[in-house]
């Protein structure tokens, strides 16, 4: 099938597949509210501009007040920043660990592939919470960023295994014999000859890591280990239960970004879900 049918064959799934519609939509309302959410608001999100306190949603103050007079439709779209920088970052890294370790684990073997594999099975073995935990608790200064790296850092272990198995496949096929007997060097022949083969499949692992990134960002900061400067989703769920907010009754303080991060989350699998059917032949809906 040449090339210019692929993507047309792609596309006709794609645009008929409710999922991956549903999913995409989600994900770009969200990400247009991140840059554009700013303009609506005049504050930064620990400006005190209500003296009254917290109040319900009103026509000035869209998602009400916190319990100090704060605006929680400002730290709302601030807070998204964040989550997505968590997510592209953090999963970005976690995914770029993890398909290198698997390529050449997979692609290599012997005794290579017997040392990464070790160093992957131990990392994946210690729970990565509690790795998170105890560097969050001893860094003296935390901003979204480094968090993003620790979680990028300990969140490979189960794409390395996949990307290997993958690619222990597809490393005895014949256009990769024909590569290696014309000279060409592992690392060519992995990202030139592997790695497009499996295009899709990374798409699909990246995606999972950018949702699970943010889960775990969310509770780091929902349990006080979050940044310290700056607004996140989880951390204005910290700031409502430490407060009281729901047994005061002030539910627009925590419903919007908890709303938020189970919207973000889940329009992310959602996706995953759609792309798989798209991307596999057995899965379409005709």
């Amino acid at each position: 099938m040449t090339e210019p049918k692929k993507k047309n064959e792609f596309l006709y799934f794609a645009l008929r597949n409710n999922k991956l519609r549903i999913g995409l939509t989600v994900v770009f309302f969200f990400l247009v509210l991140t840059f554009v959410g700013p303009q609506f608001t005049d504050y930064t999100p620990y400006a005190y501009v209500n003296p009254m306190g917290a109040q319900p949603p009103s026509s000035e103050h869209w998602f009400g007040t916190t319990m100090f007079g704060q605006d929680v439709f400002t730290q709302f779209v601030f807070g998204l920043q964040a989550t997505f920088l968590v997510g592209i970052v953090g999963g970005g890294l976690g995914t770029l660990i993890g398909v290198v370790v698997g390529f050449v684990a997979g692609y290599r073997g012997g005794i290579v592939d017997e040392i990464l594999s070790t160093i992957t099975n131990i990392v994946l073995v210690i729970p990565t919470l509690a790795i998170l935990l105890i560097i969050a608790a001893y860094l003296e200064v935390r901003g979204v960023f480094t968090e993003s790296i620790f979680i990028g850092c300990t969140a490979w272990p189960w794409t390395a295994r996949a990307v290997r198995a993958q690619t222990f496949s597809l490393r005895s096929r014949e256009f990769v014999d024909l590569a290696r007997l014309s000279g060409m060097n592992t690392w060519k022949i992995i990202f030139q000859e592997v790695a497009p083969n499996m295009m899709s499949y990374l798409l699909l692992v990246f995606i999972l890591q950018f949702g699970g990134a943010i889960l775990n960002a969310a509770t780091l900061d929902f349990i006080g280990l979050g940044p310290m400067e700056g607004i996140s989703l989880g951390m204005m769920m910290q700031y409502a239960v430490l407060w009281g907010a729901l047994h005061l009754g002030h539910w627009w303080w925590f419903v919007p970004p908890g709303a938020a991060i189970m919207a973000i989350v889940g329009a992310l699998y959602v996706t995953n879900v759609g792309l798989d059917e798209v991307f596999n032949p057995k899965l379409r809906e005709m």
